[in-house]
């Protein structure tokens, strides 16, 4: 069963360097994400969604690809491709993979203009390692599906103090 964590930032590109920061992670099997999307709340109220997977391009290629081999087999690939294109665009569009969308835009709609949430659908992680990594990136936890004492972790660990470099010793002369 996956986890929903919705954290707000104080812009959207702070949002991004924490999203990549656990795109990382997942890199190294810390963690295990299933959606990452960023909303934006925009000076005029609307709430831009920057999602990492784009449904409708990833349709309009795949209806490309078979609406080609079907032109094929007619003997008309440009036009095969074409339709197969606008038919998977289309199929990709209403298509909502993920996090409900509507949910993050009403969510979304709560933070101040210029803030961005970002929105984490966590399959499964290593948490001890995750929460020393997102120690001290700041960030204010609107909402969460965890149990008390993780929520309360996560909290601490958004608020810490960030880890400061080991200072260089340098060898007396």
């Amino acid at each position: 069963m996956s986890d929903l964590v919705v954290i707000e930032f104080p812009s959207e590109a702070k949002a991004e360097k924490v999203r990549q920061k656990l795109l990382d992670m997942q890199k190294d099997y810390l963690i295990d994400l299933g959606d990452a999307v960023i909303a934006l709340k925009q000076p005029n109220g609307q709430v831009k969604l920057n999602q990492l997977v784009h449904p409708a391009a990833i349709g309009a290629a795949t209806g490309t690809l078979w609406g080609t081999l079907i032109g094929l087999i007619f003997l008309m690939p440009l036009l095969g491709a074409a339709v197969g294109a606008a038919s998977g665009a289309i199929g990709g569009a209403l298509t909502d993979v993920g996090i409900n969308d509507q949910f993050m835009k009403d969510v979304a709609g709560s933070i101040q203009a210029g803030n961005a949430a970002l929105f984490l659908l966590i399959r499964k992680m290593t948490a001890d390692k995750v929460l020393a990594d997102l120690k001290g990136v700041g960030g204010r936890v609107l909402r969460t599906s965890f149990d008390e004492t993780k929520e309360e972790a996560l909290r601490a660990a958004l608020a810490a103090a960030a880890p400061a470099a080991a200072p260089s010793v340098s060898p007396a002369a």
